[in-house]
């Protein structure tokens, strides 16, 4: 009788494509990973190459089905998780006309603006999900209309990186509602492209992908890319959804309530809703993980990162003791941080010094320290960085209980779980307890288990709880809650006397 045991999970990534076969309990069996750049060819822009990207998918699955010993026939199913916001013009013959244009591409802020102030960017928003922001298709299709307009009038289709792929593999344009969802572009009720917007950018729906739910199944794989990926040409493949709406999947966030908080190089707060769900004042997004699970969320732009710029540009005498004693350097600033009481004694961080997306999408936000004295040493400033951080999570987890209620489990993941400090400063700043899962690449774990869903494997993706286990408990310190909370009154105070000064300075920034 034949075994088909396990599952694969394909996670393109912003930086990198991995590959991970599991079992069909959710066990890493082997994987692979294949690293690409960020291509900035002006100020603002980010961009990669496609072709790049696809053979990144080539290659991780050859080796990491190589490293797993599996057989073709004993491959279930394969799932694809995607990063959001990507968009390429392409050909009638599907040759790419552009770059992937990605999330972090700023070129179209003017744009956004312009939707904003004056054709109904709210609106669009409430029917999309997707907030106006230069992160979204939808103002970057703007940007081409307006700044490219020959390139534009002349692209036969307009796709993400996922569909990319998928034409490549299929020669099928289709697009699932998850990816759809995250492009400004898509009616969330009606499940199809928005024709209002459509209108506006003066595009027809043809110039799109056909959307379809997360859960299709793409057959007729081209028989010699499966052959140089080591796969059978009729594996299911399901064609997944995006990569934050499979993170939650993967760390077992599913369930009415239940919280995903990620902090590695930026950072995201998530949460499952039962329905289409936006916020009346525009902080957080909606997109599909099944037409019966919805993901409500924010992404802030400043995590992890700003522990590596203190590290990068104040931390060469933390670097060289570090590394007389054989340790990370990380680890001796957070060490410096837990010798400073919680509050920083007073020293307050606005965290923005990459602009911020959630809850506030406004990109000339800047970092500020607020109630510097002389008492304050580098040690306070490390604490009011990490503290900073958890803030900037904790204004994006109350817009998202405005919109969907309380939430009543917290589980997190990221470069920053590897604290126990920093976890326990921010169970402290939520007064909530966070639960720490046995997370191993959530977003390619979540698009495995969405394919065995698909095929019938499982029965619901909440059975992904159990495949997970939790490896540590915080419980809130309740002083330092009523501290904090005290203190993020200040921070939102802050940040709402300051917004006309930062549009001052971020302009003058730019003339520099």
């Amino acid at each position: 009788m034949e075994t088909r045991g396990r599952v694969i999970g394909i996670d393109i990534g912003t930086t990198s494509t991995k590959t991970v076969v599991f079992t069909e309990k959710g066990k890493v069996v082997a994987s692979h990973a294949v690293d690409y750049p960020i291509i900035q060819p002006n100020v603002g822009w980010a961009e990669q190459d496609p072709d790049v990207i696809c053979a990144a998918v080539y290659k991780t699955v050859s080796v990491a089905i190589e490293r797993s010993n599996v057989l073709p026939e004993d491959i279930s199913s394969i799932g694809i998780s995607t990063a959001m916001h990507a968009l390429i013009a392409v050909d009638e013959n599907g040759a790419p006309l552009t770059r992937s244009i990605i999330w972090a591409d700023n070129r179209s802020t003017k744009q956004s603006e312009k939707l904003l102030q004056h054709m109904n960017g709210h609106d669009i928003y409430r029917r999309t999900g997707t907030p106006i922001h230069p992160m979204s298709p939808l103002s970057k299709l703007l940007w081409m209309k307006e700044e490219e307009p020959e390139l534009y009038a002349s692209a036969y289709k307009f796709i993400s990186i996922k569909e990319y792929v998928i034409y490549q593999l299929f020669s099928r344009y289709v697009v699932d509602y998850s990816i759809a969802s995250a492009t400004g572009l898509f009616n969330l009720e009606t499940l199809n492209w928005d024709e209002d917007v459509l209108t506006m950018l003066n595009m027809s729906p043809e110039q799109l992908s056909t959307p379809v739910p997360t859960t299709y199944i793409l057959s007729g794989m081209k028989p010699e890319l499966a052959q140089k990926m080591g796969i059978s040409e009729d594996t299911p493949v399901v064609i997944g959804a995006s990569d934050g709406v499979l993170a939650n999947v993967g760390v077992g966030a599913i369930s009415t309530g239940s919280a995903a908080i990620t902090i590695g190089t930026s950072g995201a707060v998530r949460t499952i809703s039962s329905s289409v769900n936006t916020d009346e004042k525009g902080r957080t997004f909606c997109y599909a993980l099944t037409e019966e699970h919805w993901v409500i969320g924010g992404p802030t732009n400043n995590g992890g990162i700003l522990l590596r710029w203190l590290r990068d540009e104040f931390g060469s005498p933390e670097q060289e003791v570090a590394k007389k004693l054989g340790i990370d350097p990380y680890d001796l600033l957070i060490k410096y941080a837990e010798s400073v009481p919680a509050g920083a004694d007073g020293l307050l961080f606005l965290p923005f010094l990459s602009g911020e997306r959630a809850p506030y999408w406004n990109a000339n936000a800047r970092g500020t320290f607020f109630g510097i004295n002389l008492q304050h040493k580098r040690e306070h400033f490390i604490r009011a960085v990490m503290e900073g951080v958890c803030m900037s999570v904790y204004s994006v987890a109350l817009a998202i209980r405005d919109c969907t209620g309380p939430l009543s489990e917290i589980r997190v993941s990221g470069g920053f779980a590897k604290s126990a400090f920093w976890r326990q400063m921010l169970s402290d700043m939520m007064g909530k307890e966070l639960l720490v899962p046995e997370s191993h690449e959530a977003s390619a774990l979540g698009a495995a288990a969405l394919a065995l869903y698909a095929i019938g494997k499982i029965d619901s993706l909440e059975e992904v709880k159990d495949w997970i286990d939790i490896v540590h408990h915080h419980v809130p310190n309740k002083e330092n809650t009523a501290l904090y909370l005290e203190m993020f009154y200040m921070y939102e105070r802050l940040y709402n006397r300051l917004k006309e000064e930062f549009d001052c300075i971020a302009a003058f920034q730019r003339k520099q």
